[in-house]
């Protein structure tokens, strides 16, 4: 993490790069305005020097903008630079990775007239590399929050010039809200973990199969297989929400391409299940009323009493206030807030500035579950 450890010194003067230093409890936050790209720097006070560091929370690419920021802080500030590890910012960027993506990439800029396939979980990507290899002309999005195994597939993507993945580290129960309704073709769940101490984190549920039947084409497939007896029988009964749907459940069957992880189980005579969910019906687009303003008048004092309330908890989302901090005059007052799923939840910091609140560095992605958490951070916040 990039870093600098420096002398005591006085509070600096806030201009345009720096407009806002803002104190809290423990730690001091510089806000900071780059390149029109805006995040926060830590002042941690040290014995007798101060660390300055990156704020994990709005930490953003290229990772040399925030070191310039550091060196930037340490300029104005006038005092000692004692240690750093910031001076490799004027070397030559590395290209960016051109198949694997961010969320935000496929919230606002993802659109393909191409039919998708998606794997959930690709793994060692044996699989995934074959689907890409085997069916140029779709475009194969693969899921895994390993990221040894993107590193893995991303090295194989280049070494065999494959130009039609996709890859991405997010949870595959809340990707799909991001697809088009009657884009998909194929959706691939093979060997999921099975989670059989704590069910809940299973990918396979009712919702789940949901979305895929709104993304999937007519007689586009869902494919569970797994060698689990216990999540192929969850996953069999989850099959009672869904009796107007062909399906079939079959058992060691053969498939082009094998990993070495089934041939290893076949070769144990272990049972494999293949569960096929057929989609049916033509779904309409989602739309939402995605509005994540904060139209009221705020007043300071009653926002410090606001967030300074118990973690909220209900089945769909949570929300979670964090330390606040504020400006010497008290004309500037941010604080973090943690919220949306519980499996994949959002941090964020909501700045308060002549009685209006932003959130600081831009809305959170638009999903269903951020909206439905944000009228109820209005409620809490009015």
């Amino acid at each position: 993490m990039p870093h600098i450890s420096i002398e005591q010194h006085n509070d600096i003067e806030v201009n345009e790069v720096f407009p806002f230093v803002l104190k809290g409890k423990q730690d001091e936050k510089i806000c900071v305005n780059l390149d029109n790209k805006e995040f926060l720097i830590t002042k941690v006070k040290k014995e007798h020097k101060y660390l300055m560091k990156l704020d994990g929370t709005t930490r953003l690419t290229p990772v040399s903008l925030m070191k310039d920021a550091l060196n930037r802080y340490a300029e104005v500030s006038k005092a000692k630079v004692i240690s750093s590890n910031t001076n490799s910012i004027y070397k030559k960027l590395e290209p960016e990775e051109k198949y694997i993506k961010t969320i935000d990439y496929f919230a606002n800029d993802f659109n393909t007239s191409k039919e998708i396939w998606v794997e959930v979980g690709f793994g060692s990507g044996v699989h995934l590399l074959h689907q890409a290899k085997q069916n140029p002309d779709k475009i194969i999005i693969g899921l895994e929050i390993h990221y040894p195994s993107i590193e893995q597939v991303l090295k194989a993507i280049k070494l065999q010039n494959i130009e039609n993945v996709l890859v991405l580290n997010y949870d595959a129960r809340l990707f799909l809200e991001f697809l088009k309704s009657n884009s998909v073709g194929r959706v691939f769940v093979h060997f999921p973990v099975p989670w059989d101490k704590k069910p809940h984190r299973r990918v396979m549920s009712v919702e789940f199969i949901e979305e895929c039947m709104r993304v999937l084409k007519i007689d586009g497939t869902l494919e569970l297989r797994t060698d689990s007896p216990n999540y192929f029988e969850y996953s069999s009964l989850l099959l009672n929400n869904f009796k107007d749907y062909k399906h079939k459940i079959l058992e060691n069957v053969d498939i082009d391409i094998t990993s070495k992880y089934e041939a290893r189980w076949k070769k144990q005579e272990k049972t494999i299940w293949d569960i096929t969910i057929y989609s049916k019906d033509n779904s309409d687009d989602i739309s939402y009323d995605l509005d994540f303003t904060f139209p009221a008048i705020y007043e300071k004092d009653k926002i410090k009493k606001s967030i300074n309330i118990e973690t909220i908890i209900t089945k769909e989302y949570l929300i979670n206030f964090e330390s606040y901090y504020e400006t010497k005059d008290g004309e500037v007052l941010i604080f973090k807030v943690t919220f949306g799923s519980f499996n994949r939840p959002v941090s964020k910091y909501l700045l308060l500035q002549n009685n209006k609140i932003r959130y600081f560095q831009g809305e959170p992605i638009k999903t269903k579950i951020n909206l439905i958490a944000h009228k109820a951070i209005l409620e809490v916040l009015q």
